[in-house]
């Protein structure tokens, strides 16, 4: 449901003073002295940044432990480990899909989030449990939060016969994107786990967004088959590569000619900019003209026990991995988090101009660099011109 309102007296990205009138959930009036509508609320922005909404381009809804008794995690170091162990006790520890998806999504918007892409499990022990459940939160939800589904073989897509069947029936159901994962390293069959994602996105005219966690060579050739096919397919612009570790590797000759492909095909790239792994370098990315988004992975799940859902310290994060510290670098981060994100996300009408959704978000701050490393917890949150959260209240009510 849409809203109207007048924001007076904030600052847009930290810039000069201006009021914002929102009517029917658009931005239709930017400038200084806007009479209100007969009947439209006027709310005191106190001279504060104005942000467009924050967008989580990368998490995993239904997997999160939040509100749920502290995990302790005694998981092996593989991947394989964290993935067979997750899957073998979701039921145990209770993560129900439909209500951690729903506690996830509350704190993403008290955050600043307006739009979220989240990977979710379909496998062979839960079959679509974790879709019904995330696509339940997303129909009830939508008036804080705007989800898209990814469906993810996070276990493997070959390795378990029957998982393909399941990623079909998942895009029947209604998830917008296909998912894939490491198809060297888990599968051990790249081309017929590439194959098979590609078909599915041409079955169902989808986008693919797929884990890449395979470094060095693995994982260049990987991204080598995965451009070939995005070339071969017709597919520009419809491809992210999430995590692409392997573009991290200091070797020129290896990363170069990857990194020119993904500039002619418009194969996006997703980073959390981890600080434990090699990890694309933003500037380069971007210079290159590659659209770069990011997300906060898994929440305090059986993976790992970081996170708040805050795209903002998303920001500082991969500030510090890339070594920014000019505030002109800090906006390359936050725009990562913002409108790099829409852009691979294909958010129509995102922005504050003129016409643009509103989904907007006001905090403290003199400058943008300065709200992203204090990051201050009294923000207000409005989407599609309705104030859905402010100073860390929700509107909703987790369940």
């Amino acid at each position: 449901m849409t809203a109207s309102i007048l924001l007076r007296n904030v600052r847009p990205y930290g810039e000069a003073a201006t009021d914002i009138l929102v009517e029917n959930g658009k931005i239709t009036r930017v400038a200084l002295g806007i009479d209100p509508p007969a009947g439209v609320p006027v709310e005191d922005g106190r001279g504060e940044i104005v942000i467009p909404g924050l967008v989580e381009a990368h998490t995993h809804l239904d997997k999160s432990l939040w509100g749920l008794p502290w995990y302790t995690n005694e998981v092996g170091p593989k991947l394989l480990d964290k993935i067979d162990n997750e899957r073998l006790n979701k039921r145990r520890l209770n993560i129900d899909p439909y209500i951690q998806s729903a506690r996830q999504s509350i704190q993403s918007s008290l955050m600043g989030s307006t739009h979220i892409r989240s990977h979710v499990d379909v496998d062979t022990d839960h079959g679509l449990w974790g879709v019904e459940g995330v696509m339940r939160t997303r129909d009830e939800y939508r008036d804080i939060v705007d989800i898209e589904l990814v469906a993810f073989p996070q276990s493997g897509l070959l390795r378990r016969p029957g998982t393909l069947e399941l990623m079909d029936q998942a895009m029947k159901a209604g998830c917008e994107i296909v998912g894939g994962l490491d198809p060297c390293a888990i599968d051990r069959d790249p081309k017929g786990h590439l194959d098979a994602v590609f078909e599915l996105c041409q079955r169902y005219g989808k986008p693919l967004d797929i884990h890449l966690h395979e470094p060095g060579e693995m994982g260049a050739f990987s991204t080598d088959l995965i451009c070939e096919r995005t070339r071969a397919l017709g597919m520009h612009g419809k491809v992210t590569i999430s995590h692409a570790f392997c573009l991290g590797t200091p070797d020129p000759a290896l990363i170069d000619p990857l990194l020119a492909q993904l500039a002619e095909l418009d194969i996006a790239i997703m980073t959390t900019a981890p600080s434990g792994r090699l990890a694309p370098v933003v500037k380069t990315l971007l210079a290159k003209g590659i659209r770069v988004c990011s997300g906060n992975d898994g929440i305090r799940d059986t993976w790992g026990p970081y996170g708040n859902a805050d795209m903002l310290e998303r920001a500082m994060f991969i500030g510090q991995r890339n070594n920014f510290r000019r505030d002109d670098e800090l906006r390359l981060a936050f725009d990562v988090c913002t409108a790099e994100g829409a852009r691979v996300m294909e958010i129509a009408g995102y922005g504050l101009k003129e016409g643009c959704a509103a989904d907007l978000v006001m905090l403290p701050g003199e400058t943008l660099s300065e709200a992203i490393v204090t990051r201050s917890p009294k923000r207000r949150v409005v989407k599609a011109g309705k104030i859905v959260a402010r100073d860390g209240v929700s509107i909703r009510t987790a369940p």
